[in-house]
């Protein structure tokens, strides 16, 4: 069913096809938190000790084991009936001191903040302001602007846009760039956003629900030019990669992150040179709920890694437990899985998606991280939700 992602949420890995598994990954399920802290997690090296952490609301764990936990700041389970105050979280060094921070988008439409690394003092970290009124339910972090490093892109006030980071005198400077016009359909709620070079001029474009937002030559210009396509009626993050091997950028993302569907949309190009998208179904939209076939709702959020070590990037998805408390969404209580979908080209310009289970006890949140914790050259995965955080580590 497809073939080539252009990364839309960042730290994704690519692994050269001579790394190719001999058997089909396996994970281990590693327990951090039984609480709700959070629905977003991410990692740093938080010590420098030169070995990944992972951290998930307000503890940060130790690697290679994750066993030994510090505390961030105060902490407050939130109850699973409501929502918590991080959906999306990064780590990354914010102030250029060396040290890797925490960067925090809250509840839709607040304003995000930072937590400054102690390095290496005990105690609660320094907590900053960042840019305002984050829109958009599964922010991404990702370079926009070729050159300016990776930022946040999110809605803001009506606008699809994202935000540049200076640093000055230790101090990060935060510009806001819109991408579009003000649109009502840009509110703090609004699903689905992601990035990558759809149309292969090797600046990076915008994408939303409605259509994509092509980077001009200029990215100060205000809007960027607009193709309108109905990728989606809420996506959820959306990938862009050369699922088929035909050398231009197609995309991924979920039809509803509330109810069902999965879809790549094929890229076509006319002699003239215009874009048109032809849509295929990993998942159904509408499916058969007397069948046994696999369907999952509430897919939320997506990363993307190369999981068996062929060469070609697979992505990780899963259901979104309890997205609207326990009585708000089709299925609430099916079973909370986690499932990487193994990208298959044919070599004629068709390619298909095989899933294969990773865990049914855990789920997504409104972010799912997929990074090679312990550097043996295997994509592993890092959530958070209403069921807790947890680290999935790939045998």
């Amino acid at each position: 069913m497809m073939t080539r992602l252009t990364i839309i949420f960042p730290l994704t890995l690519l692994f050269s096809a001579s790394l190719v598994w001999a058997a089909e990954p396996t994970f281990k399920k590693i327990v951090l938190s039984d609480k709700f802290y959070a629905e977003g997690s991410h990692y740093g090296d938080f010590n420098k000790d030169g070995v990944l952490d992972v951290f998930g609301g307000p503890y940060w764990y130790e690697g290679p084991d994750f066993t030994k936990k510090h505390e961030i700041y105060e902490v407050e389970a939130f109850d699973p009936e409501s929502y918590s105050e991080n959906f999306t979280a990064f780590g990354v060094d914010l102030n250029a001191d060396g040290w890797d921070d925490i960067f925090v988008c809250p509840h839709p439409g607040k304003d995000s903040f930072w937590f400054e690394n102690p390095k290496g003092k005990e105690g609660h970290w320094t907590k900053h302001p960042g840019p305002i009124n984050l829109g958009n339910e599964s922010q991404c972090w990702v370079e926009i602007i070729k050159g300016s490093g990776k930022c946040v892109l999110y809605n803001r006030d009506g606008y699809l846009g994202f935000e540049t980071l200076v640093v000055q005198n230790g101090e990060p400077q935060w510009t806001f760039h819109a991408v579009t016009p003000e649109d009502k359909r840009f509110q703090k709620y609004t699903h689905g956003c992601g990035a990558g070079d759809v149309n292969g001029d090797g600046r990076v474009d915008v994408l939303e629900r409605e259509g994509w937002w092509e980077q001009p030559q200029d990215p100060n210009q205000t809007p960027w030019i607009f193709h309108k396509f109905h990728f989606a009626d809420a996506a959820a993050h959306m990938l862009v990669y050369d699922v088929n091997g035909d050398g231009l950028n197609d995309v991924i993302t979920a039809w509803h992150c509330h109810l069902y569907g999965l879809v790549w949309y094929k890229q076509i190009k006319d002699a003239d040179g215009n874009i048109d998208w032809e849509r295929q179904e990993i998942l159904p939209i509408v499916p058969d709920l007397n069948s046994d076939a696999l369907r999952i709702t509430q897919m939320h959020s997506f990363d993307t890694a190369d999981f068996n070590g062929d060469g070609l990037l697979d992505f990780v998805t899963g259901k979104r437990f309890w997205a609207h408390g326990s009585r708000g969404d089709k299925e609430t209580d099916a079973p909370a899985v986690v499932y990487w979908f193994e990208l298959k080209r044919d070599g004629k310009g068709n390619a298909t998606f095989i899933p294969h289970k990773i865990d049914d006890n855990s789920g997504v949140g409104t972010q799912v991280t997929a990074v090679d914790l312990n550097k043996d050259n295997k994509p592993d995965v890092i959530v958070s939700n209403k069921k807790g955080t947890f680290v999935l580590l790939q045998n």
